[in-house]
């Protein structure tokens, strides 16, 4: 992290501060974590709010104060109000103000200064202040740095709980390519904080429902392999959704299973979204793919090298032919 901008933060930071605390939309453990992290960090001595664009999982409700979340689709007039008087804005986890939806426009008007925090690559320059680094684990690691470097004496088992969720989610318990001896050290200082690794863990992955339990068999039945090509692809139509009674956040981890296929570098998992009229996509790849160059070039999406997100707004059947002939395109531009 660079030590001016650090420096400069920190001198804002002195004096008591209206501050808002923005994940991006949807939030996984990542950004919601380093949301939680920063509001327990800051309380005793500003005035914080955490503000999601939408609702995010209820798989998340066990992070410290997830409760005190307010999500703007449903506070809407609160957040304004917190909006006009907000002195300073973080944004973590995401780098670019469309990841950030229907609370985009508030950021890009605000006279507040505002802070990222983000790992994602190609950062868009709307920030007072970017920190910024695509090589870290996740935002989460980044947040272990900025508080330490502020006051590591206030890290307690709340806040190195929040951290520690964020951290395991996003290198899949310390297995991506992400995972630094850093990394790895973050977490076990966290765990001297009191962590139950056990608690989160059972939170994050053992907490299926019978439904989404259904729904995952109902995702793996449905993969497909293109061709003799190491790819795999899956699909849930709004019917699946439905007849498993969906919940954000269901569908987590889904696209990952390709990816344990002998031989297989990239899993897609496909989700038709009917009332938003668009299919929203999930990527996963190893080794040389880098999914998130095939998701810029052909699904509007971008991401991480091994992990990224897209949109179609073909039809199901249309962006399955589409991404067939896409994919096959790639790989021979590239890798022939």
């Amino acid at each position: 992290m660079d030590k001016k901008i650090l420096e400069s933060i920190k001198s804002i930071l002195s004096s008591k501060k209206k501050i808002i605390l923005i994940p991006h939309s949807s939030p996984d453990a990542d950004a919601l974590g380093s949301c939680l992290a920063l509001f327990h960090f800051f309380k005793d001595k500003h005035e914080v709010n955490v503000i999601s664009p939408n609702e995010f999982t209820q798989i998340l409700n066990f992070l410290p104060s997830s409760d005190k979340v307010l999500v703007y689709e449903s506070n809407r007039e609160e957040s304004d109000v917190l909006f006009q008087e907000a002195e300073i804005i973080f944004t973590l986890d995401f780098n670019s103000l469309g990841r950030a939806k229907n609370v985009s426009y508030k950021i890009s008007k605000s006279t507040a200064t505002i802070i990222m925090i983000d790992h994602h690559e190609n950062p868009s320059d709307f920030a007072t202040y970017m920190i910024s680094n695509s090589e870290m684990s996740s935002t989460s690691e980044m947040i272990y740095d900025f508080i330490t470097f502020l006051n590591p004496d206030k890290i307690d088992n709340d806040i190195a709980t929040c951290l520690y969720t964020g951290i395991v989610a996003d290198t899949g318990s310390f297995r991506f390519p992400s995972t630094t001896s850093k990394t790895l050290l973050v977490g076990s200082k966290l765990i001297d904080y009191g962590v139950d690794v056990t608690y989160i863990f059972e939170n994050l992955h053992n907490n299926f429902q019978f439904d989404r339990l259904k729904l995952l068999g109902t995702t793996i039945n449905n993969f497909k392999k293109v061709g003799d090509l190491p790819i795999l692809y899956t699909m849930l139509t709004d019917e699946d959704q439905k007849s498993s009674n969906f919940k954000k956040g269901d569908s987590e981890g889904f696209v990952n299973f390709g990816l344990s296929v002998e031989g297989i570098l990239c899993s897609v998992l496909f989700i038709e979204k009917k009332e938003e009229e668009l299919i929203k996509i999930s990527f996963r790849s190893k080794g040389d793919f880098k999914v998130n160059i095939f998701a810029s070039k052909y699904f509007n999406g971008g991401g991480h090298i091994y992990a990224a997100g897209g949109i179609s707004k073909l039809s199901l059947k249309e962006t399955e032919e589409k991404f067939i002939k896409d994919i096959r395109q790639y790989l021979k531009e590239n890798y022939d």
